[in-house]
Order: C-alpha cells, then structure tokens, then sequence
C-alpha cells in the first residue's frame, strides 16, 4: 500500500504519543495537519511560528527517531506556518520552512538552534538574550490555603477557589471571578488557587499575571509585529490567572486580544479566574461582549472581614512569625482596625517593629499609638462617584451641574479638579474617568489634569481649592 502524508504522520504521532506526557502531546502534537507527502519529504502544519521554534528547540530529536522509521535515513520535514484566522485576517498567513536549519532529519547538525531566534518573543516573560523557554507560573507561595483564613467574608469565593483548585475547568466556575475592594484578599486568592493546582497538578502549565503587564506584553507584541506568537503564547496555558482585570478599561486592542484568548481558552476546557476590585456589572469601558463571558462563571465577592476574622488573622500571623502577643492587645487590634486585612498585618508588622527596634514590651498603649499613627496615614480607597460628591459640595453645586456641558469658569473648573483627584486616588484609565465624569473623552481628562497643575502653581486661589479638597479626600 502507497505510503499517504496521513498515514506516515499518523505512524509518527503513535510513536511520539508513547514517548511524551499526554499533557504534552495533546499540546504540540494534537493541532499539527499532515500536509503532503513528496518522495521523503513530509510537509506539516502548524498554527504560529512560535509553535514550531517550540518543536523545532524541544521535540525535533523525537521527530527525528520518527520520521526515520517511516521514510528512511534520507527523511526531510517541512513545517507549513498557518495562521489561524482568529483575529479578523482576512486571508491566513502561510510560510514554509524546512525543519532544523534546512537540513534534512539525518544531518548531525539537526538539533542545533536556528539562527536568529527570539526566545523573548515566544515567551513573554523571558528576559532578551537568556535561552530559557520554560514557562514560570509566576506564583508566590506564601500566598496559599493556609494562610487564607475562612470567614463569613470570604466563605463563597473560598470555597469556589478549593473546588477550582480540585478540578481545574471541570466545574461551573469557569471564569471565576473575584472580587471586592483593596485590601480584602483577592490577589492572595488568585495565587492560592493556583499554587494548589501545581501541587495537585504538576503537568498542567498554570500561569498568574497583572492586567497591567499583560497590556503590557500586548503593546510589545504589536511594536515588533509579533502579536500573532504573543496569543499562541497564551493559548497553551492551562490555568491563567489574571489580577485586576478591571484595569483592561478603555484598553479596546488589549481587551480584543484577551476575548480571543479566554474563547480559545474556555472552549478547550482550560481555567479562567480573575480578579477585579469591582463587580462585572460596575465595570466601565470593558466591551459587552468580554462582560458577558465574565458572566458565565461564578462571580464570588470578598467583604470586609467580620471580627471574628480579623482576630482569626491577627493570631495567625503572630503564629507564623513566632510572636506571642497578650489577647487584650489582639482584641484591640481587631476592634480598631477594620477596613482591610492589608491594613491589620502592616499594623501588626509596625508593632512588632516598633517593640523589637525599642525593646519595649508590647502594651495597649504602644498599640494605641501604632493604630492612631498607622490608620491615619493609611490611604483610604476613594471611589470616582465619592471624590464628584467631594468637589460639589465643597463647591456648593450638585453632581448634574458638575457634569453638565456648560462652560462656566467655576463650574468647569470644579470638573477639572474632580477629574485631577479621579486620576490621584483611583486606578481608573483616563477614559474612564472621562466616562463617568460628564461622558468627556480621554484627551479632556488629561487636559484638565496639566490644567490643574498649571494654576495650582500660578494661581494661589486656586492651589487653596487643591489643598482644601485634598484633605477632605484623605480624611
């Protein structure tokens, strides 16, 4: 029987599959199309020139051994690159490279590294010019179960977290989102959940990073026309966990690629979680279409923690760092202190501190003195709609008015000072804060913001306006 490109291929892949972990096979192995087959040549496919530099640097001896046995030592592969048309390419991009420096599979020469490769392409947090592709889940440890204390609080998004954990993509809580203000948990969450899958399950390729730095690496990715590689990047993951999603506002390119990602993604049974210091319905400038697939899942909310909880925390962290502390002080701590669980451990480390550096006991009074001074000069998280009701206040008008278009001098600069503490004291994008203060765009937002600067220095008046709505917003 005459060999086929199928056949031959399909030969390869029986060998390969006994030789690999299923998780890697089904990754690189499983998307590959045998093309044609002509005289000792077999021509492939596959999806990104960032998959095949990943066979070509991880798996071409493997190939090698395979291809040899169905077509002899003079066997030659051809990888064709094919795009998919996934991100609105009207015609797919097809190139044809010969495997492992052009040479054919009996070569000595045939693992040695193409020329001109760049490792910092095909894996984003790969620094320039170190060979090393492995992907690094980019998680912290410490931040696990253990020290992720149950409350009334957090019980739901906890509980969704351990069953996420148990099985990775195989419940209803795909995405599951996180969320609640600063402070609560939720990045010590994000990272718990998928430190126990790694140790649950150590094949799978979990990954966690900043919204930021994804908009960050997508950026970089479109500067060095390498977008395509950036999303197979991503596409193979696991487990992605992304934090602070709702920083993807106004981002309309970086929030494009990331619903091509999370479609590939859900589509193929891989683990969403996300957190964000907002609930899906309270996101502005995020596309309708990302909103809704942030639907599907389970929404789980962190509150501020009861005070049972905080006591809870307050001895766990004395435990871990092998301190003891008289109980009077531990209920002091926990009646003080309520707004986070950031703000209770960086008070509790601030008297530890102070009792150690001093060698001093640690009393109520050192304590009294620690909260006083630690809740003061703590920054509470204002929201934008808070800092308008601030500004119309304090300048005898009411929100309608601040928002409105006309174009009277107090009035608008009353906008633009609520548009300059919206861009001090939140995380939102300038677009965003142009939406929610008057429906203005970007360009205003900034502009109202080196117009504030402008007469804070040149206008004594006016640098009273700043400094008296300053105290009011850190209060």
């Amino acid at each position: 029987m005459s060999k086929t490109a199928e056949s031959v291929w399909n030969n390869c892949l029986a060998f390969i599959e006994d030789n690999i972990t299923s998780q890697a096979y089904k990754t690189w192995f499983e998307p590959i199309k045998a093309v044609k087959l002509t005289d000792n040549a077999l021509s492939i496919q596959v999806p990104s020139k960032f998959f095949y530099e990943w066979l070509e640097e991880h798996y071409v001896k493997i190939l090698k051994v395979a291809l040899t046995k169905e077509l002899g030592n003079n066997a030659k592969l051809v990888y064709i690159i094919r795009m998919e048309n996934t991100y609105g390419n009207k015609q797919p991009f097809t190139e044809k490279i010969p495997s492992a420096n052009r040479s054919n599979l009996q070569s000595q020469e045939v693992d040695v590294p193409l020329k001109n490769k760049s490792p910092e392409l095909k894996n984003p947090f790969v620094i320039p010019g170190i060979r090393n592709v492995k992907i690094e889940s980019q998680l912290n440890p410490n931040y696990n179960f253990e020290s992720f204390l149950e409350g009334e609080s957090n019980r739901l998004a906890r509980s969704a977290g351990l069953a996420v954990a148990n099985k990775p993509g195989g419940t209803s809580f795909n995405p599951l989102l996180i969320f609640g203000g600063v402070g609560l948990g939720k990045t010590h969450l994000g990272h718990a959940i998928g430190v126990d899958i790694k140790d649950k399950y150590p094949e799978k390729t979990v990954l966690y990073i900043s919204a930021e730095k994804f908009t960050q690496q997508y950026i970089e990715s479109v500067k060095k026309n390498n977008r395509n590689d950036f999303i197979h990047f991503y596409q193979i993951i696991d487990v992605l966990i992304v934090d602070d999603i709702q920083l993807l506002s106004g981002k309309a390119g970086t929030q494009d690629v990331f619903f091509h990602i999370f479609n590939h993604l859900h589509q193929n049974g891989k683990q969403v979680i996300l957190t964000s210091d907002k609930a899906p319905v309270d996101m502005i400038d995020i596309e309708q279409r990302l909103l809704s697939r942030f639907k599907w899942g389970l929404s789980a909310e962190l509150n501020h923690p009861d005070y049972d909880t905080r006591v809870a925390i307050i001895k766990n962290k004395l435990y871990r760092d092998g301190v003891e502390m008289p109980e009077d002080i531990i209920e002091f701590l926990a009646n003080n202190i309520k707004t986070n669980i950031r703000e209770l451990e960086g008070a509790i480390i601030s008297l530890i501190a102070h009792s150690s550096f001093n060698k001093k006991e640690i009393t109520i009074d050192l304590a009294r003195k620690i909260v006083d001074n630690y809740v003061k000069h703590t920054k509470r998280e204002v929201s934008i709609d808070y800092i308008q009701k601030v500004v119309s206040d304090y300048f005898q008008m009411d929100v309608d008015t601040l928002q409105s278009k006309t174009r009277k001098r107090h009035i608008v600069q009353a906008r633009q000072l609520a548009m300059f503490f919206a861009k001090k004291f939140t995380k939102a994008s300038l677009a965003s804060i142009g939406s929610q203060i008057g429906q203005r765009d970007h360009a205003t937002v900034l502009h109202a913001c080196k117009t504030v600067d402008n007469l804070s220095t040149t206008d004594k008046q006016f640098r009273k306006y700043v400094e008296d709505l300053s105290k009011k917003l850190t209060l």
